[in-house]
């Protein structure tokens, strides 16, 4: 029996601090606080905030009780993603209460699962939350309401590195228990370091991740890299989709995100393997845009510098035109941009 259809919720992060996230969220990429759970004075176990930029909802969760299971997750991950939740078709009437379950994934992130409609779920579609307004107490939450958007429309997909030896259970986790379809699947080797990786997506396409494991090698690199500063397996980036990576970029980094760069010889090598088909290559240059291609057309893409102490989580920015796949050129692009600045902390090649 085929599980039920599933479409994105919103994505849940364990933090520290939540009104610092929010701001920072809010000021450099232009997110707007949509709701509220909780409180952050004190006596109270939770206080979150739900922010939203298209069809982008994040949950931003400070535990405040020594009791609350985010304090767990951060002691042993730092800053992070803990739950995407799945919205469910419901099976009561309108008007009924919310009824949500939640299922482990990978690592210490879950899925929780939101059945209910649209008038029901509250906020921005999270059960229970508020309408977001500024405590009084908080005046800090006051200039969030004034970030503008930025052009940012979806999540385009996840990124989750796994421990070697678990991509094929995993896989086969979201496929017999969640229906999910693998969609591509890739092996690429930089150097001497290799990973695998799988795509999975569910049927209403806003669901996709990409899993990936280390394939072994003669030394360790940023898959491994990630899982020892992360602790376990855990989502490795989030991705957002936007109509013009050039604009959308531009207007990132004069908000202050901090991007990946790229080595200059990859431009040189650029109109030999690719003819972009919506930018220039020297805008391209400008801003360290990647460019890649598959049979359905081509995508630009960015990775940002993590923002957290344990240089784990990061962001993506990627426009596609026509491109529905993962080509191997994304991946190992992505590889080698994240292995770069890994080596440039660590004292190895400074490209």
């Amino acid at each position: 029996m085929k599980p039920p259809p599933v479409r994105l919720s919103h994505v849940e992060m364990y933090v520290s601090d939540a009104v610092a996230q929010a701001a920072y969220f809010s000021q450099r990429y232009g997110f707007q606080p949509v709701g509220r759970h909780g409180s952050p004075t004190a006596g109270s176990d939770h206080f979150s905030i739900a922010l939203q930029q298209g069809a982008i909802v994040i949950v931003l969760t400070q535990p405040c009780s020594p009791s609350h299971p985010g304090q767990t997750f951060l002691a042993a991950h730092g800053d992070g993603v803990a739950d995407i939740a799945l919205q469910v078709t419901p099976s009561s009437s309108v008007g009924e209460p919310v009824r949500t379950a939640a299922i482990r994934a990978f690592g210490n992130v879950r899925h929780t699962f939101v059945e209910g409609d649209a008038g029901s779920t509250g906020e921005a579609g999270v059960p229970g939350f508020e309408p977001f307004a500024p405590l009084a107490t908080f005046a800090s939450l006051a200039p969030l309401v004034a970030s503008t958007a930025t052009g940012l429309l979806s999540i385009d997909h996840f990124a989750v590195c796994l421990e070697a030896g678990s991509l094929e259970p995993t896989v086969a986790f979201y496929e017999n228990v969640l229906g999910f379809s693998s969609i591509f699947e890739e092996k690429v080797t930089v150097g001497t370091e290799s990973m695998a990786s799988t795509v999975v997506q569910d049927d209403s396409r806003t669901v996709t991740l990409t899993l990936i494991e280390p394939a072994g090698g003669a030394a360790p690199g940023q898959i491994d890299h990630f899982l020892q500063q992360n602790g376990g397996a855990g989502v490795q980036h989030i991705a957002f989709s936007t109509g013009d990576a050039v604009a959308v970029v531009k207007e990132l980094a004069g908000r202050g995100v901090e991007f990946l760069t790229t080595p200059r010889s990859y431009y040189a090598a650029l109109p030999q393997r690719i003819s972009p088909a919506a930018h220039s290559v020297e805008a391209l240059e400008e801003l360290n845009i990647l460019v890649d291609a598959d049979h359905d057309g081509q995508l630009f893409q960015i990775f940002t510098r993590s923002p957290y102490p344990r240089r784990t989580l990061f962001f993506e920015v990627i426009e596609r035109r026509g491109a529905r796949t993962f080509g191997s050129g994304n991946i190992k692009a992505l590889y080698e941009s994240v292995e770069a600045e890994r080596q440039q902390q660590t004292g190895g090649l400074d490209l």
